[in-house]
């Protein structure tokens, strides 16, 4: 029997598609069937309530966003979630396919590098190379940050083929972090907009991408929406350099960021060759 959730959602697709196919199966049910007909909508779905509380208010509500959200991924699709900065785009790291795509939707080439979302800072040992203390990633990570690390061979080669180096995020955001999580590598992470424009704080401001998109979770607005300074994106640190950092992108979280890895751990700032 369909939860309400799913009898929604069921009701949603019947509107958008007509009635589903019996090759489809039922809206409640798991698997691709499920997943297909969320894809068909084009249109947000609601996250129950914001962080963990949502998912203990409405535990089958969130886990039944969160299977959706994962078999998209997992079937090479691209999603957009919340995360504790802006709204970003998801796809599956080690999808050559999924990588493509988002370079393809993002409107640029595969110059510009795009960052790996994890669930976990053990995690970070799977991808990269890593020259700091655990206790080190553990205090900025959960958090706004994106620390820029050695990439290890574990990683696609078809992402950021022209560098070393690799951005990683884990957002203090628990719904991103356990779609990481059960996801099986990695994330390719970047902002749900075109390059050159804003970031976005709600998904009516990348409307002119939902066709793209597999699914769009919609979080509700993150932060202040009329405050340029919440549009600045996570704070960008290169820690690939034993004993130094250097800032690339100050973001939202310059201050702690810095007072972090210089007065805790000593290390030496250096400029940014940009």
């Amino acid at each position: 029997m369909l939860s309400a959730r799913g009898a929604a959602l069921a009701a949603w697709a019947r509107a958008a598609e007509g009635p589903l196919g019996a090759a489809e199966g039922p809206l409640g049910a798991a698997g691709p069937g499920r997943a297909g007909a969320l894809r068909s909508l084009r249109r947000p779905l609601p996250l129950p309530g914001p962080g963990r509380s949502a998912a203990q208010r409405d535990p089958q509500g969130w886990q039944e966003t969160l299977d959706a959200t994962v078999s998209a991924l997992q079937e090479g699709g691209l999603v957009a979630v919340p995360t504790d900065t802006i709204y970003g785009i998801a796809g599956l790291a080690q999808s050559s396919g999924a990588v493509h795509k988002i370079y393809n939707l993002k409107g640029r080439n595969g110059g510009k590098p795009l960052a790996i979302c994890l669930g976990d800072v053990e995690h970070i040992y799977r991808y990269c190379h890593v020259n700091v203390p655990e206790e080190l990633l553990r205090d900025l990570l959960p958090g706004p940050v994106t620390l820029v690390l050695q990439r290890s061979e574990g990683l696609n080669k078809d992402l950021n083929p022209f560098t070393s180096l690799v951005g990683v995020r884990i957002p203090n955001h628990t719904f991103i972090r356990e779609v990481a999580q059960a996801c099986s590598g990695p994330l390719a992470l970047t902002s749900a907009n075109i390059s050159t424009r804003a970031s976005t704080l709600t998904v009516s401001e990348f409307q002119d991408l939902w066709p793209q998109l597999s699914l769009i979770i919609d979080g509700g607005a993150i932060g202040d929406i009329q405050s340029p300074e919440c549009r600045l994106g996570s704070t960008v640190v290169d820690l690939s350099v034993s004993g130094k950092y250097t800032i690339i992108r100050p973001g939202c979280a310059l201050t702690p960021t810095v007072e972090i890895l210089g007065k805790k751990y000593g290390l030496t700032s250096e400029p940014s060759c940009s």
